[in-house]
């Protein structure tokens, strides 16, 4: 489903897709809706919130729709963690990231309501630490239309991770770490300086076969998704030849 999700946000293509493409990728997609309204990451595994949400997004940028909507609806209001945030199954323990997955779920279902995004910035300022949690939790408020007070201090802790030459992190992941923090300073609202910087290393990162990794290791689908996600939001391209 991830796979499905990369190649269907990706904008730039060898060869344009059409509306049959787009049509079977739809149906092949809802299709992996499990009888309890979720789904799961490999079909026959358990449901979680998070290849959920990857379903809800493969289809709406593909122009597809559920097969069962209110099972689905269903499924990730159970996931909510009454006066906290989201749990992967229904009464699991609640994490940052799956928060806000949930969130980016309940916008695609457009289920959100205040007292969900206050419970999710209220879990999000007692729980939001790492890096990657920083990026995640803008993410999800993102996909409500909320802010929080917390903005300026997860900023402050973005800009920590800026180095020399501009840009952020360490090789061999410099290309793939600069362009998550570029994408979360932007979803913020806020000035993403020394911009060419950011461009010029985000570029630079890009792998002889087109793609990039998030390390040393090959190229992924994954980590070329968040950087051209970067470079989308940067309105620039990557090299397409």
């Amino acid at each position: 489903m991830l796979a499905l999700a990369v190649l269907a946000a990706i904008n730039v293509r060898v060869q344009a897709q059409s509306a049959a493409d787009f049509a079977q990728t739809a149906a092949y997609a809802a299709a992996q809706q499990n009888a309890d309204g979720g789904f799961a990451a490999v079909p026959g595994q358990p449901l979680t919130l998070g290849a959920t949400n990857t379903g809800l997004r493969v289809l709406d940028y593909v122009g597809g729709s559920l097969l069962d909507e209110p099972g689905c609806i269903r499924f990730v209001n159970s996931c909510k963690v009454p006066g906290g945030g989201f749990a992967q199954r229904p009464g699991g323990k609640p994490d940052v990231v799956t928060t806000a997955l949930g969130l980016m779920a309940a916008a695609e279902l457009k289920i959100d309501d205040k007292a969900m995004i206050d419970d999710a910035v209220a879990y999000f300022r007692a729980n939001t630490k790492t890096f990657e949690e920083v990026r995640m939790s803008i993410a999800g408020l993102e996909a409500v239309g909320a802010r929080t007070p917390d903005f300026s201090r997860w900023a402050e802790q973005l800009e920590a991770m800026r180095t020399p030459d501009g840009s952020f992190g360490q090789y061999p992941g410099k290309a793939f770490v600069t362009g998550g923090v570029a994408a979360a300073i932007l979803r913020m609202g806020m000035n993403l300086e020394k911009r060419e910087a950011v461009i010029a290393t985000i570029k630079a990162g890009q792998r002889p076969d087109g793609a990039w990794s998030k390390d040393d290791g090959p190229s992924d689908l994954s980590s070329s998704y968040r950087v051209m996600r970067a470079l989308y939001m940067l309105k620039e391209k990557p090299d397409v030849e």
